[in-house]
């Protein structure tokens, strides 16, 4: 499940038409599709350090990916780039 998230993010990001909606799909399915195989990784993991371990990866992936969204955005709004409308 969690490489099928990946490959929505992907697809979201080819086919969104601006900048913030590309980030949108690409931070939200990307940071689900790796909670999905860290709790995959974790069921398998012989010892409750590793799982630890795992989900301390996958919660520093979820902040630094907020930050780096937030940033991208924010630089595109002073290069000033529009919001899509239809």
């Amino acid at each position: 499940m969690g490489s099928v998230f990946f490959l929505a993010g992907t697809l979201g990001l080819l086919r969104f038409p601006d900048v913030y909606t590309r980030l949108h799909a690409l931070t939200k399915a990307d940071n689900v599709g790796l909670g999905l195989i860290v709790a995959g990784l974790a069921i398998q993991i012989a010892s409750w350090a590793g799982a630890v371990k795992l989900l301390l990866i996958w919660l520093l992936v979820l902040l630094a990916g907020a930050s780096v969204s937030h940033l991208v955005s924010r630089a595109a709004l002073r290069r000033g780039i529009s919001v899509w409308k239809r």
